[in-house]
């Protein structure tokens, strides 16, 4: 009575509501007005995973059709491997339409939804629940057509879900995904890393160093175009633990460059690592080094790295370094380049004679030996006051110290073997 008196808003006799979840557990096979999504169908869980859901009324729809039980568990096995009735054993061409769903291989056509909730709307006085699906690759036109055509035959209300529109779905035809043809194939393509030998005679520099007074060598061989491609490090005598343990790295370091592992990798992770031996150097480009691991590639940075890569990673030259003292700005070093006549052969210089000049030299004596140091490893010894052959401590790795005549530790009081 109210009703009738005031009118009517938001009310229905009559509507075709959604079930959703709930028709699944209740063993329906279809939601509602809804075709079936799949023969076979993946539900996705709240809690994680996937659960399997198979459509429970195909083999009554075979028996309706007159197929014999041996057929029908044939073309059941199909199904459930395949996830299609497309090319099952014994099932006729003609009956493929009967068993057509809402995504897959075949699929119904969005105009049929639309035509499917227009044969029911006459006998509801709401709207129905029912989603028109789409394939991935519906264009804006097609969704406005349907919507079009859903408002010419009467319809209250319409939805449309496009495949794969969102990040996570209920209901998929497969465990994934819906893919193409095309995006399944290359989805079960990985890439994997090939190995671009060095050719038998390529390039190569070997360069001496000293850190912390301990000597070292290193030689780097690159390919054609002058990328880095091997590394080999000679550290300590051959056949002690430190010249296995060095071989050992280089060739890692070198089948790393080798698959394709960028230097710069190499550079950010081993630079500004410290451990002994540390301290100065010989390298007049790099005159500390925190450990030889951190010298070894702040030298290949310089040798093989563009100049924007190195700046972005603060290595210079000391060229570099002091043009950047001079000028405010730090640019890169310019290397004169050889034509190829001055590459093929070396060339003798004729040059005029020079002018016999006659000039007083005044001879004084040298200053004597103990006044200063003749060496780098004698300047390491004299400031640190360690012998520069002292070795190791095998305990934390600090250069040992000379007590009489054996080696003691400062860092933590091992001693070589003397009490």
């Amino acid at each position: 009575e109210i009703g009738e008196k005031n009118g009517w808003r938001n009310a229905q006799a009559s509507v075709l509501a959604p079930t959703g979840t709930i028709g699944l557990m209740m063993d329906c096979d279809t939601t509602g007005i809804e075709p079936d999504l799949a023969l076979v169908k993946f539900k996705k869980l709240v809690g994680g995973g996937s659960m399997q859901i198979v459509n429970q009324t195909i083999p009554q729809a075979l028996r309706k059709l007159g197929y014999t039980e041996e057929t029908l568990e044939a073309i059941v096995e199909y199904i459930a491997t395949n996830g299609n009735i497309i090319d099952a054993p014994g099932l006729k061409t003609e009956h493929y339409d009967i068993f057509d769903c809402a995504m897959g291989v075949r699929s119904i056509s969005a105009m049929g939804h639309v035509k499917m909730m227009a044969a029911c709307q006459p006998f509801l006085s709401g709207a129905i629940s029912k989603t028109v699906n789409l394939p991935a690759d519906a264009t804006v036109a097609e969704i406005e057509e349907v919507y079009y055509e859903g408002w010419k035959l009467g319809l209250k209300a319409l939805a449309v879900y496009r495949d794969n529109c969102k990040v996570g779905q209920p209901l998929s035809d497969g465990k994934g995904e819906n893919k193409g043809p095309a995006d399944a194939t290359s989805a079960d393509v990985h890439p994997v890393a090939v190995r671009k030998r060095l050719p038998k005679s390529r390039p190569g520099t070997t360069t001496s160093f000293m850190v912390g007074g301990a000597e070292g060598y290193m030689t780097a061989g690159a390919y054609a175009d002058g990328a880095l491609g091997e590394v080999f490090l000679k550290l300590g005598k051959q056949g002690s633990t430190l010249a296995g343990v060095m071989d050992a790295f280089s060739i890692a370091v070198s089948i790393g460059l080798q698959y394709g592992v960028p230097l710069e990798t190499f550079v950010e992770k081993f630079t500004n690592l410290r451990f002994e031996p540390a301290g100065m150097t010989d390298d007049a480009d790099i005159r500390m080094a925190q450990s030889m691991m951190d010298y070894i590639f702040r030298r290949l940075a310089l040798d093989y790295l563009p100049f924007e890569s190195r700046s972005a990673m603060g290595l210079y030259t000391a060229s570099e370094r002091q043009r950047a003292l001079d000028t405010g700005a730090y640019t890169p070093d310019v290397t004169a380049v050889l034509t190829t006549s001055a590459q093929s052969a070396p060339v003798v210089v004729q040059t005029p004679a020079a002018t016999k000049v006659v000039q007083d030299v005044k001879i004084e004596s040298a200053p004597s030996a103990g006044a200063g140091v003749g060496s780098s490893m004698e300047l390491f010894e004299k400031m640190s006051g360690v012998k520069s052959d002292a070795p190791l401590c095998m305990t934390c790795g600090v250069k040992m110290r000379m007590a009489g005549s054996c080696f003691v530790c400062e860092g933590c009081g091992n001693t070589s073997g003397c009490s």
